[in-house]
């Protein structure tokens, strides 16, 4: 299987494509100026204390309190807490986990009300990203994630994961970070240090510590409640250290710093696939040039056509998404419904399993497929959702089909879901309901032309139009590009852009900044 990861940044955002065969099957798209990442540390203060949740609320910065229930406080929560208490007080002394004093683990059945109090300092880790009117979720069990392991500091235990089924291989590696672990520090060893070489895993263990000690000498120096400590790594890199796969074709990006960075990250995790991430660099967009475009439009509206003119129709609330299965306008004669049933029934499952991944869709989700009358039936299409899903590295279970034709999945929810708005405002009218003649739009567009050369003196930029304005402007021996060349004494390019509507366009400079030439000649 090909795999693709293709990265489009600009000014405003990242849009990370995973494709597959050709074929898009993971997509986020998200803010540069997002704060709360998953994995981000903060010296916080303690709000409120809930004694009917078991939980408090916790201030962290953004707008509503974050949520930290008790059970999230983690088992060394009392030598964490009495070990940055003392860092806090004593600014002077250089914080030294050597000096970790070792308290009695919190119960499971434990009162929140006997540990925390409201204005109380807490060091606590996002684990879950604000998701519609809620806040983050919280831990107070710090772990710094790397490719191949998770540093616990507080902790002692070394943990291995249980797809490594090699006993000869776990205690290879048990034995590894027995050895090169300092006091004070435990490691969750992940998959992908399986086979690995010592020294390639101490080196990570020690960069990881490095990192913790650095985040140590933040926490006395901070001025102000609450503190970003550690900032998670970018999107796009988090994504290499957690799902990167030897067996990625290439990393495309479209931007250079981004793309240095990728590279030098890949040079830390896999020396030997450096030539595997290419910078792209050129005027058409990154996701028209992979027909990716059209496959966004396409894959995330309410309703997803599949096959044959079956489709999805898919809706989401807070609590959970339900997806409605249709046949459209198959045969649905009484002597093949059965076997129809159970045909759209079998790739709507391959399709939903995509779906899940490529929206990020999580907690409940339920779904109403074509009655079917055979039990053989049923549970052929439950062992072809179970078999799709492997490819999830999300959290999953998946339940038998109910009597009433139900299916239903529980899925890891970290993240809001990825919504991309696929009906498009009028560019011209903005939702009015009126625009301008299209007749004239050509005409329109030689104003700004003028208005960019004498008005704002560029003479070098880029037009961005809809392909089919582009073809018209293209028409003739002598084309409308050529005349406007001829005319203002200058050269620029036009060029097409998929994921526009029919009469938007847009300036773009030399330096790839979009120039405001709307409001200034009284039309937008």
């Amino acid at each position: 299987m090909e795999s693709k990861l293709i990265l489009d940044v600009n000014q405003q955002q990242i849009s990370i494509a995973l494709m597959e065969d050709g074929r898009l099957a993971e997509f986020s798209r998200e803010s540069r100026e997002a704060t709360f990442s998953v994995g981000n540390v903060y010296l916080a203060k303690v709000k409120k204390v809930m004694p009917g949740l078991n939980a408090a609320f916790v201030d962290v910065g953004y707008d509503k309190d974050a949520f930290l229930h008790y059970l999230d406080l983690g088992f060394h929560f009392n030598s964490a807490q009495q070990f940055i208490s003392g860092i806090v007080q004593n600014k002077k002394r250089t914080p030294d986990m050597n000096k970790v004093v070792q308290t009695e683990e919190l119960p499971k059945e434990g009162l929140i009300t006997d540990y925390l109090a409201g204005g109380r300092d807490i060091l606590v880790q996002v684990v879950k990203e604000p998701i519609s009117t809620k806040g983050p979720r919280l831990t107070a069990e710090i772990s710094l994630a790397g490719r191949c392991l998770v540093l616990l500091p507080f902790s002692n235990k070394v943990s291995i994961s249980q797809k490594i089924q090699s006993n000869e291989e776990r205690f290879r590696l048990k034995k590894i970070f027995q050895q090169a672990k300092p006091a004070h520090y435990g490691v969750i060893v992940r998959t992908v240090a399986e086979g690995k070489q010592a020294d390639e895993l101490v080196n990570e263990l020690r960069v990881l510590i490095h990192r913790w000690e650095e985040a140590m000498q933040k926490v006395q120096q901070a001025t102000t409640n609450p503190s970003l400590i550690i900032e998670e790594i970018g999107r796009a890199e988090a994504i290499l250290r957690d799902r990167f796969n030897p067996n990625y074709d290439q990393i495309v990006v479209n931007d250079k710093d981004v793309y240095e960075a990728i590279k030098s990250y890949v040079g830390l995790i896999e020396p030997s696939r450096t030539s595997i991430v290419k910078y792209y660099d050129d005027e058409l967009p990154i996701f028209d040039v992979y027909n990716l475009t059209k496959q966004i439009k396409s894959s995330f509206g309410r309703i997803v056509p599949f096959r044959k003119g079956a489709y999805l129709v898919i809706e989401h609330t807070e609590a959970l998404h339900v997806i409605d299965v249709n046949s459209g306008t198959r045969n649905k004669s009484s002597n093949l419904q059965e076997e129809n049933a159970f045909e759209v029934n079998m790739a709507a499952v391959d399709e939903i399993a995509r779906q899940l991944r490529l929206r990020d869709m999580g907690g409940i989700v339920i779904i109403d497929l074509i009655d079917m009358r055979t039990s053989e039936h049923k549970q052929q299409v439950y062992e072809r959702m179970c078999e799709n899903m492997k490819n999830d590295s999300a959290k999953h279970q998946v339940l038998p089909l109910t009597k009433f034709g139900l299916m239903q999945i529980t899925r890891q929810r970290v993240r809001p879901v990825t919504e991309v708005d696929t009906l498009e405002d009028c560019p011209v009218c903005h939702g009015k309901g009126k625009i301008r003649a299209s007749i004239l739009f050509v005409d329109f567009l030689e104003t700004r032309i003028e208005m960019v050369v004498r008005q704002l003196k560029t003479r070098r930029f880029t037009l961005y139009v809809h392909p089919f304005v582009y073809a018209y402007l293209r028409q003739g021996l002598l084309s409308r590009i050529a005349k406007w060349h001829v005319r203002y004494g200058c050269f620029f390019k036009v060029m097409p852009n998929y994921d526009f509507a029919l009469l938007q366009y847009k300036f773009v400079n030399r330096k790839g900044q979009e120039l405001d030439v709307h409001d200034k000649m009284g039309m937008a």
